[in-house]
């Protein structure tokens, strides 16, 4: 059968039309999808920038119905949902995603997380910890875990954030030895609550194990010798504290103080609390060193030093007290109105009744919310 060249010449044209035909369709078409569901999501975005949600809630509205199948607008719907505290609706939004079969792994794990934040948000601990697991082994692993101990540590369900913890560290997520120190050191306290004492052993030991340089479990286990009776033992437990955590000795330097009297060991508590007194004086400090020292001359002066070094009103107070404390010296009396100067400086200003705005010269106008006559005429001082 001869092939009729004929044919060939009248089917190059049509081959071509229909070709040029069926790319003018699609082009028309790109060009609706254009005009359409972006045109509505940017009217939305833009609508959001100028803090109008309430009409931007609208404009997505209006672009997911045009384009039901595009996810993205579902995800900024559900967003703004949640940051408008309307949680029911976010939530609606992200269980319609995952309805959906056509959805892709990637999407579907992140309407997934979506929706835990959304449950997390709204206080459905439960229900928010059944999602964010769900999202084991996907590429929101390690985030979904991180909101995993931070629900454990809202709910004081420390023993799972203990098991949590580990998973982070297993998956070189960072160093959690010192937050898992301070859920053992909790679980001591619950144990010590309900006289569990051997709990309460057994747990900081497990805190001190997890984060040896921590400072939380030397001060439970100090605290707890004392209670006990063993101060010489509770002495031992926090003096490494000077060297490794000066803050937390102190905190507790009142019954670091009160230990080492009970034990004869005096002298070398105030060694050691003078010291720590040079390098950062504290309230607390100042209180310790205070009661172990029985000179109202040497009391004296170191008050006067604290004064000189850490204006407040609490070391006047302090001085006042001390015996012949209405009769001052000179050194004495400046430092004492250095401090009162000191404290009374936040309370001389002018506060703003409209935004709170302070300042120390008073405004017609105020220069935080622009106000007119919202300053009352009365500093803080004198309310």
């Amino acid at each position: 059968m001869d092939f009729d060249l004929q044919w060939l010449l009248l089917a190059l044209p049509l081959s071509f039309g229909l070709g040029w035909l069926a790319s003018r369709l699609d082009m028309r078409q790109w060009k609706r999808d254009i005009e359409s569901s972006p045109r509505a999501y940017f009217k939305g975005l833009n609508l959001l920038l100028n803090e109008q949600q309430d009409k931007a809630i609208d404009a997505f509205i209006e672009a997911v119905q045009q384009d039901p199948g595009s996810s993205d607008l579902h995800f900024a719907l559900g967003n703004l949902f949640r940051r408008r505290g309307e949680y029911e609706r976010a939530v609606r939004v992200h269980q319609h995603l995952l309805a959906r079969a056509d959805l892709p792994t990637a999407e579907r794990d992140r309407a997934q997380y979506a929706l835990a934040q959304d449950f997390l948000k709204a206080g459905l601990f439960d229900r928010a910890e059944a999602a964010y697991r769900a999202l084991e082994g996907s590429a929101f692993a390690t985030d979904a875990r991180m909101a995993l101990l931070t629900l454990h540590e809202r709910s004081r369900d420390w023993k799972a954030a203990i098991e949590v913890a580990r998973q982070l560290e297993a998956v070189a997520a960072g160093s959690f030895a010192p937050r898992i120190a301070h859920y053992w050191c909790e679980l001591a306290l619950e144990a010590e609550a309900r006289g569990a004492t051997d709990d309460a052993r057994t747990a900081l030991e497990k805190a001190r194990q997890a984060a040896p340089q921590s400072a939380r479990p030397l001060v439970l286990a100090g605290l707890r010798a004392a209670r006990g009776g063993a101060h010489d033992q509770a002495l031992q437990t926090w003096l490494p504290l000077a060297a490794v955590a000066p803050g937390a000795l102190s905190v507790i330097a009142g019954d670091f103080a009160s230990s080492a009297v009970a034990c004869g060991r005096g002298d070398e508590a105030r060694t050691v609390l003078t010291e720590l007194h040079q390098q950062g004086p504290t309230s607390d400090l100042l209180a310790a060193l205070l009661g172990l020292d029985g000179d109202p001359a040497s009391r004296r002066r170191l008050l006067l030093s604290h004064m000189k070094t850490q204006p407040g009103p609490g070391p006047v107070l302090r001085l006042l007290r001390e015996p012949d404390g209405a009769t001052l010296s000179a050194d004495e009396l400046q430092a004492v109105q250095a401090s009162l100067a000191q404290t009374l400086r936040p309370l001389q200003r002018y506060r703003c009744a409209a935004c709170g705005f302070e300042v120390q010269q008073y405004f017609w106008q105020c220069p935080g919310c622009q106000g007119w006559e919202t300053f009352p005429a009365r500093r803080l001082e004198d309310h």
